[in-house]
């Protein structure tokens, strides 16, 4: 029983490190990369679908992105998607294709980012924290019903707040590795 709360435990913090992975991602630094515009929606025929469902996503050069979208009515409105997008993104249109060039990072621009970036991570700290104590409750449930021992239920706490720790480093290094690239010009 102990064992089952510690594996959905472990689980349930590794998909928060890789959850936090796929919004850092997200975050742009001075490269381009077609993830940039994988959140980014665009009406299509009534709905809001991603825009990597309507249009394809090439990357040109190192700051430049390429969007081609697989029907000519849909150009403008994935310039439309892309303009209102938080990424500050200017899409060049030149017929069915849209030449996106990322623009320098300023000084002030790399600390909101990195602001961003440590609000993201404090939150999958928070994620891995609330996970601890849910399994915390597990176990006092189990010694309550007494299906456990007060010994068991303290080794399996301290076990609990290893893998808490472990999990906090791994996102801490996500973290670090994050801002030393919105560091680098």
């Amino acid at each position: 029983m102990i064992d089952e709360i510690t594996q959905d435990a472990r689980t349930r913090m590794g998909k928060s490190v890789e959850a936090l992975k796929t919004e850092m991602s997200k975050i742009r630094t001075g490269r381009a990369h077609p993830s940039l515009l994988e959140h980014i929606t665009v009406e299509y025929y009534g709905s809001e679908v991603p825009l990597n469902q309507v249009a394809n996503i090439n990357v040109e050069d190192a700051r430049t992105l390429v969007v081609t979208p697989w029907e000519k009515p849909m150009v403008s409105k994935v310039e439309k998607a892309i303009l209102e997008s938080d990424l500050g993104l200017n899409p060049a249109v030149a017929g069915t294709v849209m030449r996106i060039p990322m623009p320098p990072l300023t000084e002030e621009r790399r600390r909101d980012l990195i602001k961003v970036v440590r609000s993201e991570a404090e939150g999958a700290k928070v994620a891995i924290r609330n996970i601890r104590r849910d399994a915390m409750n597990d176990f006092k449930e189990l010694l309550k019903d007494k299906e456990i021992s007060e010994d068991e239920e303290r080794r399996a706490g301290e076990a609990i707040q290893k893998l808490t720790d472990q999990y906090v480093a791994k996102v801490d290094e996500v973290l670090a590795t994050k801002e030393k690239d919105l560091m680098e010009i």
